[in-house]
């Protein structure tokens, strides 16, 4: 399900415009992208919670040469799902 198909598909649930629809989508990715940028963490119960993760610098390979390359660290942005989307996926 791409973005476009999300829109459409809120907008029937929640009986809105398109328009609307992919306004509150915005709306909401814009929030949970500032509240990781700032180090907070999102939880949507029974949904799960995505969290800025740490990961430390480390060793790699360039896979054409083998030539080996330092990767420096990063923050990446994680999720962790809950109890309720685990039982419905499975």
């Amino acid at each position: 399900m791409n973005k476009a198909e999300l829109v459409e598909t809120v907008a029937e649930e929640a009986d809105i415009s398109k328009a609307a629809a992919s306004r509150a989508l915005d709306a909401i990715l814009g929030a949970m992208t500032k509240a990781l940028q700032q180090g907070d963490q999102v939880s949507l119960v029974g949904f799960g919670t995505f969290a800025v993760k740490e990961r430390s610098a480390r060793k790699g390979r360039n896979p054409r040469t083998g030539e080996e390359i330092s990767i420096a660290a990063a923050k990446v942005p994680g999720f962790k799902p809950g109890k309720a989307l685990k039982d419905a996926v499975n």
